[in-house]
């Protein structure tokens, strides 16, 4: 027995009574909501998330890279073709002599990924391509917000990137 507010309910008629609760806010609730949407509203929705989201990290990625990264490697980075991102899955790059580094931006919610193995896995063969094409590694660069700003966070790539610039110069 479920007891409460003065009355005695078996686990069977209180779930009963959960349920009515909720086909009535389904049926006459929520179904009076939704018929108030309009197709407009729909499209303006979509086209907000979606531009305000790729706007927001196309300049997130550019201020994580060309702010701080181009500073800290005194080097040209450029934007990878489209054609790179395509085939590659690299969005940035650094020349370096006759080869190329690849850089690839993510925020750190990347990680958290449902499945995030397939994601690697896939990026690996990807990635790998660049290097056997282009001659260098593909760096992939967290970025995460600190303190109200964009900041890379996994600061060891870093190192690895500038150990892979002097491999490609013959310097190691």
């Amino acid at each position: 027995m479920i007891k409460g507010r003065g009355i005695n309910l078996s686990p069977e008629e209180y779930l009963q009574g959960l349920g009515r609760k909720l086909y009535t806010k389904i049926t006459e609730v929520i179904q009076a909501e939704i018929e108030e949407v309009t197709e407009e509203e729909c499209i303006n929705y979509i086209k907000n998330l979606v531009l305000d989201r790729t706007y927001e990290g196309y300049l997130t990625e550019i201020n994580t890279i060309f702010g701080q990264l181009r500073q800290i490697l005194k080097l040209p980075i450029e934007p990878a073709p489209d054609e790179w991102d395509r085939v590659y899955n690299v969005d940035f790059y650094i020349r370096v002599n006759d080869k190329f580094i690849g850089l690839q931006i993510k925020p750190i919610t990347y990680a958290l990924t449902p499945e995030i193995h397939k994601w690697k896995e896939w990026l690996s063969r990807t990635h790998q391509k660049f290097m056997k094409d282009k001659g260098g590694k593909v760096f992939i660069i967290f970025s995460i917000k600190k303190e109200g700003k964009k900041a890379i966070h996994n600061q060891e790539v870093i190192e690895e990137i500038k150990k892979e610039i002097e491999s490609l110069r013959g310097k190691l």
